[in-house]
């Protein structure tokens, strides 16, 4: 799949059906995003699961590196929910806002690329925060009506606070 400059609509203009079913398949590719992040702001794990395949990977040894960090490579939709609900629940309060959405569609495959920024505090001590603001590369596959996220590699332009008491080292 390869990234389009412009990333313009692929659909015809005159063809009102197409444009719609494109602009449907983007805000549901988005969607998919968005549910990562409000998934785990809220503890939800229904709705943080409903963002992943079955087999999905989740990759954030890049943005950890940024810090000395060595998470492992999440695979499996259980596993990834498993692993960060647990890490965070009870602990550490999230806020995730996603911005600068692009979507590369591919028939019944698409890219995202979007900066997403993450506030993450220390339930039992607020003034311990992690920052951070991170370019996500996300390949998603239809399922249906809407999109599920099969691979995710979270990198890291910039953090504050300190994410080692966060995360872990």
């Amino acid at each position: 799949m390869t990234a389009h400059p412009l990333q313009a609509l692929t659909a015809k203009p005159d063809d009102t059906a197409a444009v719609l079913a494109e602009l449907r398949d983007r805000a549901e590719i988005t969607d998919a995003l968005y549910r990562f992040g409000l998934g785990q702001d809220l503890k939800d794990r229904e709705l943080f699961a409903s963002a992943f395949t079955a087999d999905a990977e989740l990759d954030f040894r890049p943005a950890a590196a940024r810090w000395g960090g060595e998470p492992p490579l999440m695979t499996g939709r259980d596993f990834i929910v498993d692993t960060i609900l647990t890490m965070f629940t009870g602990r550490v309060d999230t806020t995730h806002q996603v911005t600068n959405p692009r979507i590369d569609l591919d028939g019944d495959t698409a890219r995202l690329t979007a900066l997403v920024e993450a506030q993450h505090l220390l339930s039992a001590d607020p003034g311990t925060h992690a920052l951070l603001k991170n370019p996500y590369t996300v390949d998603l596959v239809r399922d249906g009506g809407r999109w599920l996220i099969r691979r995710m590699r979270i990198d890291n332009t910039w953090f504050t606070g300190d994410p080692t008491a966060v995360f872990g080292g």
